[in-house]
Formats: C-alpha cells, sequence, structure tokens
C-alpha cells in the first residue's frame, strides 16, 4: 500500500534517519581484517539499545540481525556469523531501524585494505549510482526514469545492476509500495509524488547480473562477481528530493 507522509511524519523520518546514519558510519568504522561479521553485527545492535530505537530487519522475515553483513559475491541479506573478513574484501552493510513509529534504511559498502582496482572501482560507481538516482526523484518523474538512470550509468562504467532486486517505499512499515527498481525506462513505472519516501538502492556487480537466493535468503552472484550495495532514505518534496539518512 502506497502511504504519503505529512510534513510532520517526514520530519520524524529525518530525526530517526540522522540517528542511523550515525549508527551505520560507527558501523564501518569497525569493518577491517581479522573481524567477525557477527563482532560487526553485535556493535550495531549495541549501538542501537543505546539510543533506544528499534532494528528494522532482526525477525523480520525471520532475519536473526539487525546488521545485514554481505561479502563479496554475496548481494544483500548476508547474515552475521563467525565468518572473519580478509584484505581485498567487499563488504556491504545495510540497517534500518524504527524511531517513533516510522522506519528509516540505508546501506553502505567498504573495502578491507588492500583492494583491487576493480573493487575500488565497482564500489566508487555503486555510491555515485545512489547519487545518480536521487537526482532523478523529482516530482512527475516516475520510478521508470529513476531506475533507467541508474542502470544507464552503471552500464557507462562497464558494470551490470541487479534487475531481481530493488529499492521500495519504507516509512510506516519497512516495505511499501512503490517498488523502485534499478532498470527501466523513461515514463514507465510509478509516478513519483510529493509525501513519498524512498529507499534507493543500486546493486551492482562485477560480472553478469544473474543472481540466485541460497541458504537463508542470502542472494549471491550467479557467476560469484563482486557485488557492492548503496542505498539512502529519501523524501519526495516539493523542494525536491531530501536524503532522510545522512548524519
Amino acid at each position: 500500500m502506497l502511504y504519503l507522509k505529512t510534513k510532520e511524519e517526514i520530519a520524524i523520518m529525518r530525526e530517526g534517519g540522522r540517528i542511523l546514519a550515525r549508527m551505520l558510519r560507527a558501523v564501518a568504522r569497525e569493518v577491517r581484517a581479522g573481524g567477525s561479521t557477527a563482532a560487526l553485527n553485535e556493535f550495531a545492535e549495541h549501538l542501537i539499545n543505546d539510543v533506544a530505537v528499534t532494528p528494522a530487519f532482526k525477525g523480520y522475515r525471520n532475519f536473526p540481525a539487525a546488521l545485514c553483513v554481505s561479502v563479496n559475491d554475496e548481494v544483500v541479506h548476508g547474515v552475521p556469523s563467525q565468518r572473519v573478513l580478509e584484505a581485498g574484501d567487499v563488504v556491504s552493510l545495510d540497517l534500518g531501524i524504527r524511531h517513533r513509529e516510522f522506519y528509516t534504511d540505508t546501506s553502505v559498502t567498504v573495502g578491507v585494505e588492500p583492494l583491487s582496482a576493480e573493487a575500488r572501482r565497482l564500489i566508487e560507481v555503486t555510491r555515485k549510482a545512489l547519487e545518480v538516482g536521487i537526482h532523478a526523484l523529482e516530482v512527475g518523474a516516475t520510478t521508470g526514469d529513476v531506475g533507467w538512470a541508474i542502470e544507464q550509468f552503471v552500464g557507462q562504467h562497464g558494470f551490470a545492476v541487479v534487475r531481481e532486486l530493488v529499492g521500495h517505499g519504507v516509512g510506516r512499515e519497512p516495505h511499501e509500495e512503490p517498488m523502485v527498481p534499478n532498470t527501466g525506462k523513461p515514463g514507465g513505472g510509478v509516478q513519483l509524488e510529493v509525501g513519498m519516501t524512498l529507499a534507493v538502492e543500486p546493486m551492482v556487480v562485477t560480472g553478469g547480473a544473474g543472481v540466485v537466493e541460497g541458504a537463508r535468503g542470502v542472494w549471491k552472484t550467479k557467476d560469484g562477481g563482486l557485488a557492492a550495495h548503496f542505498e539512502h532514505t529519501v523524501a519526495i518534496t516539493e523542494s525536491g528530493p531530501e536524503v532522510l539518512t545522512m548524519a
């Protein structure tokens, strides 16, 4: 169901988004060779408990943790474990919270140094693809316009977007309408309106675009290529898109 948010509700999401952004930035600083993905989740849960917000993902569709940690060929929904990070790993961190009845969602990809040139370029292109998608979030534009802009940008740099996994509305629920694909046709999809709050999240891979869903709902690249993932929660306003998940 599509929920348009009032200015007051967007203000609550902005407040929650800033809290969330500070948390994810702190977690990202903990990524290092020799650390486990479980330790990253434990740190995220500690931060969440300290500010008395609710983790969005823990228990959602039986996910066991607050933080998704996806490594190398894992695209999204990586489950924290005793896996130890190594030099060269590409690590995507996805975190969401519920603050005063509203959800926000954000993700970032970081590398464990030293990184290969390809991995470094993948991360940078994916980060910029998110900026391209956000720039396309104008009133009257469509989700097809957003997906087309992201896919065109990514393709120009020699990478591919994942088609099976998409962004989404967010706010009263962790996932709301409309879906926000990272591919599309100009003018296609759902028209953007003031009051929409959307999680825009390009997922970009080095090889083919094919992905498979593995054990425990973890999505991986079909050919073993690297994946990166960036995400912001964005409000559609009269004056343009406003990123709510900024510290």
